[in-house]
């Protein structure tokens, strides 16, 4: 009899799980409730090179990959996923940035450094270097999201879990869905709704009439194209401990069209309207003490490294059933 999975959440964390695990032949059921979903953003970038740092995690190339590779997938099996390997370019104010992110990039990574005839035209002047990762580019969270669990052929309960252990999910409906295994990827709004005490920290875009440049910009905020127009955004609210409804402060709007002018000329763009969306932090991936799997607190590389974690702990939970199974 084919193993059944019971996964909470269906944003690029509980899609690509499901998506792993109906490519081994296991039926799978994704509660998702449907809300506030940090997933569903409207242009993700990928970009392995993060924050104003220029850290770069040791599998951002192979996470980076694997993306572009589901991406392939699913619309090769005809669903639209709007997205651009256009490149992510990182200009940078000064030669000691430059040399922080020098110390940064691996090898492996490929990257150029551009001259100033090299920038895109977008760019404004003023910025004393620009790091081209030709490997990244932007891509439809939301689109992603749903032609992976479309895909996958999962069975999707529109319903809260308010309740969940090894083996069973306790819907807010009352109703109870039996498992062989369940995976919780439950995210920002679903650790506050489980009573957690994590890192949150909300971002906003601000969306376009069209984008402000066709190769993604990049420090601080961030411009790049999105299915309809173009996006400018960022995270940069404090952290809190909770999910909260989102909302977007006046002085945090002067601070992301600050940036985002620094980055581009926005004098002719019109902005026709607003996402917010809360990321956890602190990542987790295995079992907890209850026996149910978990992948969350991916932060903002929830596109970047998502689905590679994801098909790991597929895995995991695949030779676990067969182990129990056997």
């Amino acid at each position: 009899m084919t193993a059944h999975v019971g996964i909470i959440g269906g944003g690029i964390a509980g899609a690509s799980v499901a998506y792993a695990l109906a490519r081994a032949d296991l039926r799978v059921t994704v509660v998702d409730a449907g809300m506030h979903t940090a997933s569903h953003v409207p242009s993700a970038l990928i970009n392995p090179v993060r924050g104003q740092s220029g850290g770069v995690d040791t599998r951002a190339p192979e996470g980076m990959a694997l993306t572009w590779a589901l991406v392939r997938d699913v619309v090769a099996q005809g669903y639209d996923v709007p997205h651009a390997q256009s490149g992510v370019v990182r200009p940078l104010p000064d030669d000691r940035t430059r040399a922080r992110f020098e110390r940064h990039l691996p090898g492996q990574l490929p990257h150029e450094w551009l001259a100033h005839g090299q920038r895109p035209e977008a760019l404004t002047d003023g910025w004393a270097h620009a790091l081209q990762l030709p490997g990244g580019g932007w891509l439809d969270g939301q689109a992603l999201c749903q032609a992976l669990l479309a895909a996958s052929g999962a069975e999707v309960v529109r319903d809260r879990a308010t309740a969940w252990e090894a083996r069973a999910i306790s819907l807010q409906d009352g109703g109870t869905l039996k498992a062989d295994a369940v995976v919780w990827c439950g995210g920002s709004v679903g650790s506050t709704w489980a009573g957690e005490d994590a890192p949150h920290r909300m971002g906003t875009l601000l969306t376009l009439n069209r984008p402000a440049s066709e190769v993604p910009l990049s420090f601080g905020a961030y411009l790049a194209p999105a299915a309809r127009g173009g996006v400018l955004g960022a995270t940069f609210e404090a952290p809190t401990h909770r999910w909260s409804l989102p909302c977007l402060p006046l002085l945090s709007l002067s601070w992301l069209l600050g940036k985002g002018t620094a980055l581009s000329n926005l004098e002719h763009l019109m902005v026709t309207g607003q996402w917010t969306g809360s990321r956890l932090s602190g990542l987790q991936a295995g079992t907890d003490a209850s026996g149910v799997w978990r992948l969350s607190g991916l932060g903002s590389k929830g596109f970047l490294l998502g689905p590679l974690l994801a098909f790991e702990l597929a895995g995991r939970v695949q030779a676990a059933l067969q182990s129990r199974g056997g």
